[in-house]
């Protein structure tokens, strides 16, 4: 009897097995990760369907919603980039669920160009837009900017700030964005005892050079004891946060760009972020003095900063004097603070809206940014400080930090955000040179490219560079006429500030990286300046 019974219970068993795999295979749900649980592609985890809530509907997952951070001038002078002087801890956070690219860069360091270069994920010797001036759309009138391919596809998109840039004829796209955009100001002072514009406030407000060159200068900083709302960036972050509560409750994914303006020039940022620093234990330029054996026409002195009252220009100091060089430096430290905070605060909002468990953010600095080095201020240059970028990028429920050193440029955004997106990129007008990096996001194993491109014009020359992962080689050709190429070569494996150019016809580093230049395209020439609009 008890043989018997084991029988029957074997066979029972059996049977109940037999059934079971007659059963068709349980569907699994993706997604996204919300207790850390890792995932082979990083981006979720899988949930069987039965686990989930009965009455859940089965449909296809919601599109990504994408918060795009622009700051204007900000090189990686942040914490989480390892500045040991930048009070940066709201960037610094939300670093620790992002990836940190070490190694972005722009495209031209200028803020028009490096903003087409964005915005249309088009490099400027393919579409010969290096200079202030030039509408794009005078030279591709259908053009499909990177938000305007969003808004194509389905998204609500809107721009709070500075976005594409405005000033120096120069004009915001309208058909980019679904509502019209939320501009403010780039030049602000808060003390206003001294009556009427600027030169660079006209500028930015789009008068003649003619009109602007005719009037005062303004000062370079501006420290008050005033609230963030003051000055354009407070009252950008207080929009943007007041605008993703609106748009917590509709279906409508969403293309929000959120532009701030600090750390440019002036420096007016309220006080409690000057009070961050001791002035004295800010970082001083080691080197002021060009590169040896670098080109005359490669590197600057004057342009932008020269336009503030009280700052010397080359023929009368040269390099700067140190108390002017510290209270610039103290400034620009200054400003990264207040837009860390700034930048805080439109984080904590998507937080606390829920809706950052379904939107991508990207924190995007315009260029590089030189304070003093090589006896240089600001960008407009091929220096590597000039080019090199902050570049932070956080996927939905990512929950660790990954610093990275791959090669990536502004251009390769544009791409990667529409196939993270799943909208697939038709033929477009202009030229897209940028290359998708999400296969490095689903395995970090993945190389992304063997160099960067960037390119600047001064002088009468076009400067363009290739910068692999330890040289860069720039080639510097006349726009006109046939005069002789030269060349600049820079090793970087001692530091990211040029010393000397190694440059010599039988370089290792210099036939591989020539090679590579000479296979990029022809640069374009210079579009001519737009019409002003009045």
């Amino acid at each position: 009897m008890k043989m018997l019974n084991i029988s029957l219970c074997l066979l029972l068993f059996l049977c109940w097995g037999w059934a079971v795999a007659q059963e068709p295979a349980v569907p699994v749900f993706r997604a996204p990760m919300t207790d850390g649980t890792a995932d082979p592609t990083g981006f979720s985890v899988s949930y069987p369907l039965d686990k989930l809530n009965p009455t859940t509907e089965i449909s296809k997952p919601r599109q990504l919603n994408v918060l795009f951070i622009l700051v204007d001038d900000l090189r990686p002078a942040l914490g989480v980039y390892g500045d040991q002087f930048a009070k940066s801890p709201q960037i610094d956070e939300f670093a620790q669920q992002a990836y940190v690219f070490e190694r972005a860069y722009a495209n031209q360091a200028v803020c028009v160009a490096s903003r087409y270069n964005l915005l249309l994920g088009s490099r400027s010797t393919s579409t010969g837009l290096y200079d202030f001036g030039r509408a794009f759309r005078d030279f591709y009138p259908k053009a499909t900017t990177l938000p305007e391919h969003f808004k194509e596809n389905g998204y609500y998109t809107a721009a709070i700030g500075k976005v594409f840039h405005v000033g120096h004829n120069t004009y915001n796209d309208t058909q980019s964005w679904s509502v019209p955009h939320a501009h403010d100001l780039v030049i602000e002072y808060a003390d206003k005892s001294t009556k009427g514009q600027t030169r660079e406030e006209a500028l930015f407000a789009n008068k003649s050079w003619t009109d602007a060159n005719a009037l005062r200068k303004g000062i370079p900083w501006e420290c008050l004891d005033v609230p963030d709302e003051t000055y354009a960036d407070g009252r950008v972050a207080q929009l943007a946060a007041e605008r993703l509560s609106e748009l917590k409750g509709q279906d409508q994914p969403f293309f929000l760009a959120v532009g701030f303006a600090r750390p440019h020039l002036p420096f007016s940022v309220p006080q409690k972020y000057w009070d961050l620093y001791d002035p004295k234990e800010l970082p001083m330029p080691t080197s002021q003095v060009n590169p040896e054996g670098s080109l005359p026409y490669a590197n600057k002195r004057d342009g932008e900063i020269v336009q503030y009252l009280g700052i010397p220009s080359s023929a009368e100091s040269d390099p700067f004097p140190d108390s002017v060089t510290r209270k610039l430096i103290h400034g620009y430290y200054a400003g990264v603070s207040y837009v860390d905070a700034q930048i805080g605060k439109v984080l904590q909002q998507l937080h606390d809206t829920g809706l950052d468990d379904n939107t991508i953010v990207v924190l995007w600095g315009d260029h590089g940014y030189l304070l003093g080095e090589m006896g240089m201020w600001t960008k407009h240059v091929n220096h590597e400080l000039a080019n090199r970028i902050p570049l932070l990028l956080h996927l939905p429920a990512m929950s660790r930090q990954v610093k990275t050193q791959t090669l990536v440029e502004t251009v390769d955004i544009y791409p990667t955000l529409a196939e993270l997106c799943e909208i697939p990129i038709k033929t477009t007008q202009q030229p897209l040179d940028g290359k998708s990096f999400v296969s490095f996001l689903k395995n970090e194993t993945t190389s992304t490219k063997e160099y960067v491109y960037h390119c600047f014009p001064r002088d009468g020359k076009l400067g363009r560079a290739v910068r692999d992962k330890r040289y860069r080689l720039i080639a510097w050709e006349p726009l006109q006429g046939d005069a002789p190429v030269a060349y600049e070569l820079y090793d970087y494996q001692n530091g990211l500030l040029e010393t000397v150019n190694i440059w010599r016809p039988d370089h290792p580093a210099f036939i591989k990286l020539k090679a590579a230049l000479d296979a990029e395209p022809s640069a374009a020439a210079s579009r001519p300046e737009s019409k002003r609009i009045e």
